[in-house]
């Protein structure tokens, strides 16, 4: 019996990219995000292994719905990966800007790794991945609700994994995935150790192999976690 995922935000980038080594590996890929011509695009590279399904994971009151149709579609899910995310500059502190963060990045997420919760517990296994960032470690001026959102995000994970030790009759993992810059459209400028997609990618598709708790990529980001936990705060903003 083939495995089963779900990859949301797979329209482009981490998600994408994912979606294809998964593919590779026997799964069939349940893919989602807005833009339908991209989930087609992706779709026509192997029809047989990907299922598509339009989602805005900002519409949280679909999210219920959607996902119930998501487990009509595959019957069993052995892997649910959330990979939406944005983020960018806002100096002003645009409400809009901070709002569209929290939507994707907090409620979206939270809303999605629930979901998934239950159902593995329900159903008796399952593996949930996360994809946060470095950025979640500390403050920064000038994204603030992008670096608070992932801050979440990696709390949020954690306690699930914690959750998922205590959880009886069912065998349930939970990885944080924490990129530091990897070639994506959220990546820009000249960034120092930034990745490839391919290179970060396969790494992040070897931890979900491992069933890692916690995944820095690439692994040497884990000495700049380390690093900016220790530093004053002042001395932080300097990097930040």
């Amino acid at each position: 019996m083939s495995k089963h995922a779900v990859v949301f935000g797979a329209t482009s980038g981490i998600g994408k990219e994912l979606s294809k080594l998964l593919v590779a590996d026997g799964y069939k890929v349940l893919i989602t995000g807005r833009r339908q011509e991209k989930l087609e695009e992706l779709k026509s590279e192997n029809p047989q292994q990907y299922i598509i399904k339009k989602h805005d994971v900002t519409d949280i009151e679909s999210s219920d719905i959607v996902f119930k149709e998501i487990v009509d579609t595959l019957k069993t899910i052995d892997l649910v990966v959330y990979s939406s995310g944005v983020g960018g500059p806002n100096y002003n502190l645009e409400w809009p800007i901070e709002y569209n963060t929290i939507a994707t990045n907090v409620l979206g997420a939270t809303k999605i790794f629930g979901l998934s919760y239950n159902f593995f517990k329900k159903q008796g296994y399952g593996h949930l991945v996360g994809i946060s960032s470095i950025a979640g470690i500390r403050g920064n001026r000038h994204v603030p609700c992008y670096f608070a959102s992932k801050a979440f995000m990696n709390s949020y994970l954690e306690s699930l994994w914690m959750k998922a030790k205590r959880t009886k009759n069912a065998n349930i993992t939970v990885t944080d995935i924490v990129p530091g810059f990897v070639e994506t459209k959220m990546a820009t400028g000249n960034t120092f150790w930034k990745a490839s997609l391919e290179k970060g990618t396969k790494q992040i598709f070897t931890a979900i192999k491992k069933k890692r708790k916690k995944a820095y990529i690439t692994r040497r980001w884990r000495l700049v976690a380390i690093l900016l936990r220790i530093l004053p705060a002042k001395a932080a903003m300097k990097y930040l």
